[in-house]
């Protein structure tokens, strides 16, 4: 074989993956019978101290604009299962159920964890039934040498399908806002907590080579960050990967901080290895369609899961 044959060929096994990713990642090839899995933060939708059409307001609901914002998102992924951050309390997440079906979207299943922090809770919202909820609200770390429980806890849902069943995990990690001079921008409290849900899953799942699980969430923190990298593995032991994930021009930010006008990535769905091949294309996506810059701060990721749930509709 030439030289040119086999580079010629390299090149088109190349092209070849290329156009893969993008058929896969981009929703040209999907299986009719793929499960789509969300996360989205949905910014405070909450009461709430918050600025409005640029005034201050107190103690304020999150704007009928960004509601129908989010409905119109929601409504173009269309996802099986949606996991959300920062809802307020129970009846946020009626309200939120009630309008979403009003639009099309009926979530018959929901969760809402009732974590330590009585305001931003995690959630999930399903079309097909839950197998098993799992709350997990008093996770502990010592924090300089005191205990604390993990602010917002971990949700797990366990779903039912043909291939078996998967267990979807829920974080919202600490924030980097602090007063605390001792941990600037609260890196090891974040820490700390990824720690805990990270043994939290390995007490579930001992070996990620044969348990299917996903983690979700907005984990607060950049790629090479201790948390995100302390939630990949303990040890030589790793839990899974985060999925490859970009919108349809090829960005993969899923958060802007207004305050400081920058974009990062720290919206993540990681994948045990048992998990990984029913993953469609092995890649996830960021939602960057209609309503997505009112909507939120964020912007949702989601998955296809080449498998049949248990109770839904095809």
């Amino acid at each position: 074989m030439s030289f040119a044959v086999s580079i010629s060929d390299r090149f088109a096994s190349f092209r070849g993956q290329i156009v893969w990713f993008i058929f896969c990642c981009f929703g040209l090839v999907t299986p009719g019978w793929a499960l789509t899995v969300a996360a989205y933060n949905v910014e405070n939708y909450l009461v709430t101290d918050r600025m409005v059409e640029g005034v201050f307001r107190q103690a304020y609901p999150k704007p009928e604009t960004e509601k129908a914002a989010l409905r119109q998102v929601i409504a173009g992924i269309s996802p099986d299962i949606l996991a959300v951050e920062e809802m307020g309390p129970q009846p946020f997440l009626d309200e939120f159920q009630r309008d979403l079906k009003q639009a099309g979207q009926n979530f018959p299943f929901t969760v809402l964890l009732e974590g330590p922090d009585p305001d931003r809770h995690v959630a999930v919202l399903s079309k097909v039934p839950f197998k098993e909820v799992r709350p997990h609200a008093r996770l502990e770390t010592m924090y300089f040498g005191q205990k604390q429980t993990v602010k917002r806890g971990a949700l797990e849902v366990v779903f039912s399908t043909e291939a078996g069943d998967f267990s979807l995990f829920v974080i919202h990690l600490k924030s980097r806002h602090t007063e605390r001079t001792s941990d600037p921008e609260s890196a090891i409290q974040r820490a700390l907590e990824a720690e805990a849900v990270r043994d939290l899953v390995l007490s579930r799942y001992p070996d990620p080579a044969k348990g299917r699980f996903m983690i979700c969430g907005d984990w607060n923190d950049t790629r090479g960050s201790r948390p995100v990298r302390a939630m990949q593995k303990r040890g030589d032991l790793a839990l899974g990967e985060i999925l490859r994930a970009a919108d349809a021009h090829g960005e993969v930010w899923t958060h802007f901080w207004r305050r400081e006008d920058t974009y990062s990535r720290i919206d993540y769905l990681l994948v045990s290895p048992a998990l990984k091949p029913y993953v469609v294309g092995g890649c996830g996506r960021i939602y960057d369609g209609a309503g997505v810059p009112d909507a939120s701060d964020h912007r949702p990721v989601f998955m296809k899961l080449n498998v049949t749930a248990t109770g839904k509709s095809n």
